[in-house]
């Protein structure tokens, strides 16, 4: 009895692995056929080499930008709100130009005052102590042998005025 069992099991063994054994393997030889069609001698080329090229950081002198800040605080001129243009007053001809394109071209003296003379604005004009040039209310304060002094009233930008002082040299001739 123990005998026939052995068959058995050798019968039922022998069954399974022809099942396993029994294919065409065609898939193999599709693959193998792709392969050998391939054409033969063919190296793909080696891949260009691009060179290396060194890096400088720049950045090193600037802020951590994992620490917070530094506060830098500007002093930046106070306009004052007593100081302020005149909305009345007459504007004179010389106003309506950039103080910019003028420039102190001569000096006049004769027993009424002393006068500049300021070449811009299309021709030469006389000017003297308290008259207005330029687009920023700039009063004549000062005229001087070599130069006119003028003050400008410029807006500081929290409803205040500054007064600034320019002055336009005389332009010496060769």
């Amino acid at each position: 009895m123990m005998r026939v069992g052995k068959a058995w099991v050798s019968l039922v063994a022998c069954l399974a692995l022809s099942a396993c054994g029994g294919g065409e393997f065609s898939d193999i030889k599709a693959w193998m056929a792709e392969v050998n069609a391939r054409p033969k001698g063919r190296i793909e080329p080696i891949p260009t080499f691009q060179a290396y090229e060194p890096f400088t950081y720049q950045a090193s002198n600037l802020r951590n930008p994992f620490e917070p800040p530094v506060r830098i605080v500007v002093n930046k001129p106070k306009g004052s709100r007593l100081i302020k243009p005149d909305p009345n007053r007459v504007k004179q001809f010389l106003e309506g130009f950039n103080i910019e394109q003028f420039e102190m071209v001569g000096l006049l003296e004769n027993p009424k005052g002393r006068f500049a003379l300021i070449k811009g604005a299309g021709g030469v004009h006389r000017v003297k102590v308290g008259d207005y040039l330029g687009q920023n209310d700039g009063k004549i304060v000062a005229v001087t042998d070599s130069e006119v002094d003028v003050v400008e009233l410029v807006p500081d930008g929290e409803g205040g005025w500054i007064e600034r002082p320019r002055s336009i040299p005389l332009k010496e001739h060769s």
